[in-house]
């Protein structure tokens, strides 16, 4: 109760700060993010990780083994407090941590992100504006409760200009993307 106490007294919090409390206070499977300074904690279930791993294996395939893929990691993003832990990350070959250790933003160049219940318009609202801001290429929602995919490219002026939705079953494709792959979503589960 005290942590909630102290949170509450302090006019803001740094993004180091809430990560360092999260660490010490959330448990294992459970996802935990900031988006415009408030925490956002969601448990991680079957379905989402089920699809999350389909679009690792794609990349896999795409990219091999070594490329930067991260899952569940925190990236900074510009914005009030946003220290998102996106699904999947894929970073610009090359990508190096900052010197406190941190990935950058302006080397993600893809994102993917599943839809839980709890925390669901986050990725269509906040953080869907954050990541065209930031540059993200690609953005990829895949929403098991629809059984639809939602693709975002073309980021400007803090929007994506282009928006494809694919419903579950039918292929992906994002040839001419940065990722360049067509993915399959047949195996996609539902929510």
């Amino acid at each position: 109760m005290t942590d909630r106490i102290e949170m509450a007294d302090d006019a803001e919090w740094s993004l180091d700060q809430w990560f360092e409390l999260i660490e010490r206070m959330v448990p294992e499977g459970i996802k935990a993010e900031v988006v415009d300074g408030a925490v956002h904690m969601v448990p991680q279930r079957n379905v989402h990780w089920q699809i999350i791993r389909r679009v690792l294996y794609a990349l896999d395939d795409r990219f091999g083994r070594d490329a930067l893929v991260m899952s569940d990691v925190r990236i900074d993003f510009p914005g009030h407090q946003n220290g998102f832990c996106p699904d999947l990350a894929k970073l610009k070959d090359g990508a190096e941590p900052d010197e406190e250790g941190h990935w950058r933003y302006q080397d993600v160049e893809f994102v993917a992100e599943v839809i839980s219940r709890g925390t669901g318009l986050n990725d269509y609202g906040p953080k869907k504006t954050t990541y065209a801001e930031a540059g993200v290429a690609v953005y990829l929602i895949v929403d098991p409760y629809q059984g639809r995919c939602h693709v975002h490219t073309d980021p400007k002026d803090g929007e994506y200009r282009t928006e494809s939705k694919s419903d579950f079953g039918k292929e992906i494709d994002l040839t001419g993307t940065v990722v360049d792959l067509v993915l399959k979503t047949d195996a996609f589960p539902r929510g």
